[in-house]
């Protein structure tokens, strides 16, 4: 029985293994996706930026006003971390959009050119970029994986907990285990969390954008 318990513990100390690492994985490459978009989000904004110049010289500084203002919204949603202020980022984000779109919307029907049409292709580039930045930051690990993940981490625990029930075992050695597994899971929820954890995108591309078409 002794023999046949140690084949069992090894094979579920096996699997959590697994699992953190998988999981740990998948954290990182949505931390990547993520850092991915915002660099998108930037070279979209840019672009822009310049290719409204293409647009009749009356709606020119409008637009890009428009444009700097969406910016920097932009820039807060990345930064802010009060549940508040986000939703009144994402709600003025939103008309910002709308305003947008409703510009080089006008500027195409009042002068239907290729070169307008420029301008209004980089500008439904610039409204994709923010939507697949909010697709990744709510792709996240599911609750089931997490809590299917902490049980076999229990279960793990108790097997270690009773092979070492004799005496000689010293107790701080039963702590190890239970801390390994605590600081993995800690470090995936950190990466997996875009907002409230340490680990988090700095939005470096949005505000060098940011600080180079200010001045202009």
């Amino acid at each position: 029985m002794r023999q046949d318990f140690s084949i069992i513990e090894a094979a579920t100390l096996t699997l959590l293994g697994l699992l953190i690492s998988f999981s740990f994985s998948m954290a990182v490459d949505r931390y990547n996706q993520r850092k991915i978009y915002e660099e998108e989000e930037a070279n979209a904004i840019g672009t822009e930026y310049l290719r409204i110049g293409l647009l009749p010289a009356a709606d020119v500084a409008g637009v890009r006003a428009l444009l700097l203002n969406y910016l920097d919204q932009r820039v807060l949603f990345y930064t802010s971390i009060d549940e508040q202020q986000i939703r009144q980022i994402n709600a003025q984000t939103a008309k910002l959009q709308a305003e947008l779109w409703s510009a080089v919307q006008a500027s195409a029907v009042a002068q239907p050119t290729p070169v307008v049409a420029l301008a209004v292709a980089g500008m439904n580039d610039v409204l994709n970029s923010q939507g697949y930045t909010q697709a990744a930051w709510w792709n996240r690990i599911p609750a089931s994986a997490w809590g299917l993940m902490v049980l076999i981490a229990i279960f793990c625990n108790v097997l270690i907990g009773y092979s070492a029930r004799s005496p000689k075992t010293e107790p701080i050695l039963l702590l190890i285990l239970p801390l390994i597994v605590a600081i993995a899971f800690f470090l995936i929820a950190d990466i997996e969390s875009p907002r409230g954890g340490l680990i988090r995108v700095n939005p470096q591309n949005l505000l060098s954008l940011s600080q180079s078409l200010h001045p202009q």
